[in-house]
């Protein structure tokens, strides 16, 4: 018999060992497949919504995962079994240990160990950047005081708009979905007078720049000018209100709100009849504002068109059209007869009526969702609001692209800006109103603790730099109006 060599044996082996290896490759996936055909088959008899091709695909991926954990399970036995010959090995060699296996202990003291570091060094790293970060907020807004000062309550329905007189008494006017629009004492939050000459939701009021005269805008299709004459009451004493920090985040439910009916003031005088009544709009007149001198006045409506009147005659002077989509709003230039329109179509136009015998327009493409709102400032620039969430300022000079823009966690609607301080106050849908400076440095947030703010959506803000106690007041779908007394220091604005 011839005797084999040290290397055909050894050969031999090898071949054996893949032989084996190779048939139980193939005991194994013919398993595997026997295990998959027999559960298919069972999720065939079985009721299920899903569709039988996704269900297998689901069935293998079921199967891979209990194929690592298998794995995971065998290899764990492995180490195992070496921790206990490691540990025997030690026992012969004269190592005793008291308790548990030496491998055990040593493991669980190591991972302890290091898990104890990374915790403290993660805690570590967290705490100094979120100090960094509260930080830097503090050093941009711990200085900005708000304070709320008066709440006006009395509307029936959610408050759209609100303006303040230019002209001596200076008083508070509100639009509302109650079909009504009211005027009211600054400092005392009564009632002085309620206009219900609307057939429809009010959804603009702004005063004449030197006479007792107040411009409407309605859902019936019409905008009405109205005259009034109001006696401001005596002032009260008020109770001292402690100062508040703008950046307050403490929230409250919306169950705080009573939502039965709010009984209006029953001795406020009213006014049932209009002055004048501009009709030309085919459908709901959403805005409404005054022209420099007060002798027209210009509509936007959801028609699709801007109009321009004559106040003394009630004519049509010009009828502005070109926006694809609804108007949202209208704003007239405080010094040039510059008019601003924005729409649902994503854009706002500025119309030129400087020039007597034409007008121009120019288009502005810088938002991405419906513009809510574009107002001018008291110098050459434009702020515009949408609902993409973005306030965005422009210059008038050169309009091609913003010098400045704010990015905002909720949509953004009627803007106004101070004409000495320069203050943006953006009202959102999400309850909060905020300040920025034309830069776009974020100055403030009014406050919304201690049942302070409102619990509803914010539709419109607006200044009065005439008058000490209040200087910014806002509106909501929550039936008030609020008075704030907003103190920004000047080395914080210079920011």
């Amino acid at each position: 018999m011839p005797v084999e060599s040290g290397s055909s044996a050894a050969a031999r082996q090898a071949k054996q060992k893949r032989k084996s290896h190779s048939l139980s490759i193939r005991r194994t996936n013919s398993t595997e497949q026997d295990r998959s055909g027999l559960q298919r088959d069972m999720l065939e008899g079985q009721d299920s919504k899903l569709p039988l091709s996704l269900r297998s695909n689901l069935l293998d991926l079921f199967s891979q995962i209990e194929r690592e954990f298998e794995n995971l399970y065998i290899e764990n036995i492995e180490l195992r079994r070496e921790i206990d010959t490691l540990n025997d090995r030690l026992a012969a060699e004269g190592h005793t240990f008291e308790g548990a296996d030496l491998a055990k202990g040593a493991l669980k003291t190591k991972a302890s160990h290091s898990t104890s570091q990374l915790s403290q060094k993660l805690k570590t790293t967290y705490k100094a950047s979120t100090s960094k970060i509260v930080s830097s907020f503090k050093a941009t807004t711990s200085r900005a005081i708000c304070q709320l000062v008066k709440e006006y309550v009395g509307h029936r329905d959610g408050i759209w708009d609100l303006s303040v007189t230019r002209t001596q008494p200076v008083v508070l006017g509100t639009a509302s979905a109650d079909h009504t629009a009211m005027l009211w004492s600054i400092e005392t939050g009564k009632c002085l007078l309620k206009y219900m000459g609307h057939q429809g939701s009010v959804n603009s009021i702004k005063f004449h720049p030197t006479e007792q005269m107040a411009l409407t805008a309605s859902g019936d299709q019409t905008a009405h000018i109205w005259r009034y004459l109001v006696q401001l009451p005596t002032p009260q004493p008020v109770a001292d209100i402690s100062q508040t920090p703008c950046e307050d985040d403490v929230d409250f439910s919306d169950k705080d709100e009573a939502d039965g009916e709010v009984e209006g003031p029953n001795d406020c005088p009213s006014i049932r009849v209009a002055t004048t009544t501009l009709r030309s709009h085919q459908g709901v007149v959403i805005a409404a504002d005054w022209l420099v001198g007060g002798k027209q006045v210009v509509t936007a409506s959801w028609d699709r068109a801007a109009n321009l009147y004559d106040v003394e005659t009630s004519e049509l002077v010009h009828s502005l059209t070109g926006h694809d989509q609804e108007l949202t709003h209208c704003c007239t230039h405080p010094t040039q007869r510059l008019v601003v329109t924005s729409s649902r179509d994503t854009t706002f136009r500025l119309w030129d009526f400087r020039d007597p015998s034409i007008h121009s327009v120019n288009v502005f493409q810088g938002h991405t969702d419906t513009v809510t709102s574009a107002v001018f400032t008291v110098g050459d620039n434009v702020v515009s609001g949408s609902d993409d969430r973005t306030v965005k300022v422009w210059d008038l000079k050169n309009m091609r692209s913003p010098i400045a823009t704010i990015r905002t966690d909720s949509a953004v609607n009627r803007i106004s800006v101070s004409a000495n301080q320069k203050i943006i106050a953006l009202p959102h849908d999400n309850r909060q109103v905020r300040l920025f400076d034309m830069s776009g440095v974020r100055l403030a947030r009014l406050p919304r603790s201690n049942r302070q703010g409102h619990r509803r959506m914010v539709c419109c803000s607006a200044w009065c730099e005439d008058n000490i106690t209040c200087n910014l007041f806002t509106c909501g779908f929550d039936r008030q109006a609020i008075g704030w007394n907003i103190n920004i220091p000047a080395l914080l604005q210079e920011k």
